[in-house]
């Protein structure tokens, strides 16, 4: 089959309008051949040679195609710890302060969304074992979510490259990751299976509301890709999923200043924000993985 053919300026803003409407991630323009060259890899795939049919196909969603086309935008790049001093933050500070307004027994609930192919929850995962004195009484549980099922897949599957590791010691990833061959690393089952992934779509209202409300929500680097209005919207959502007194963690390229009111930053700790006067929405939380909790990956050591 030949090359799919280019696509026009009408079409290339149908393809935007609906991106941007399923996941409020905005394109122009400028980004044209990243655009193309998705739509082209799709159409390539299923042999489709004209345009008009592959949009066809995809708004009536045949054979899955409208998650298929939404993977293809999205960007995984990522690594573990990145960003330390927030994860060092919640050690030091954070979850001391949750802990103290829980009743016994109660869990502290932390969210890292979009959560790639994993290294963030699986961060904060690690991190607190190595780093928070309270780990082993505490009731932790660690959610990741994304909208893209092929990162979902591959976060439970917890296998990663060289680069991925970058800047982890020797000594963790001698404790925390076995060889997988080909200069790959498998975590290991305990902290893989202390963490629950799940489909999310932040501008999803019914598929974020049923993940409940959290203590912590790391949301990083994500916001930069939508425009103030998708941001607003998001960030009023967030704002009811997070405890009165939590915390929100965003990217340090992105900020809620001049955006919206349901957040206030958190003085002298840069990307991280308290909720304003949004009243939190209290859901019942997802139901854990069988064996999951921070407290069961020490039971097992």
């Amino acid at each position: 089959m030949s090359e799919p053919e280019a696509v026009s300026d009408e079409d290339f803003q149908k393809v935007c309008d609906f991106l941007y409407r399923r996941t409020g991630m905005l394109f122009t323009a400028s980004k044209r051949y990243y655009v193309q060259r998705r739509i082209s890899d799709r159409m390539s795939f299923l042999k489709i040679a004209y345009f008009p049919t592959y949009f066809s196909f995809l708004r009536s969603d045949a054979d899955g195609e409208i998650e298929k086309f939404i993977n293809a935008f999205t960007v995984n790049e990522t690594y573990f710890y990145r960003e330390e001093h927030q994860l060092r933050c919640l050690s030091t500070d954070l979850l001391n302060e949750r802990v103290r307004s829980k009743r016994p027994g109660e869990a502290l609930r932390i969210w890292s969304v979009p959560c790639a192919t994993g290294e963030e929850p699986y961060s904060i995962a690690m991190w607190l074992l190595e780093n928070w004195p309270e780990v082993d009484v505490q009731d932790v549980e660690i959610v990741g979510s994304d909208i893209d099922t092929e990162c979902l897949t591959a976060a439970r599957l917890g296998e990663f490259g060289q680069r991925a590791l970058m800047r982890l010691t020797p000594a963790l990833i001698g404790k925390f990751f076995t060889a997988a061959g080909n200069d790959r690393w498998r975590i290991v089952d305990d902290v893989r299976q202390s963490v629950q992934f799940t489909q999310a779509n932040l501008m999803d209202r019914q598929e974020t509301r049923s993940h409940g409300v959290f203590d912590v929500i790391f949301c990083r680097n994500v916001l930069i890709y939508f425009d103030l209005e998708a941001k607003i919207d998001v960030l009023n959502r967030l704002a009811r999923m997070i405890e009165a007194d939590g915390f929100l963690t965003l990217g340090a390229a992105e900020t809620v200043v001049g955006v919206t009111s349901s957040f206030a930053p958190f003085p002298d700790r840069r990307g991280l924000y308290r909720p304003g006067q949004v009243p939190s929405m209290r859901s019942p939380s997802i139901a854990p993985v069988a064996g999951a909790g921070l407290r069961a990956v020490l039971a097992g050591r």
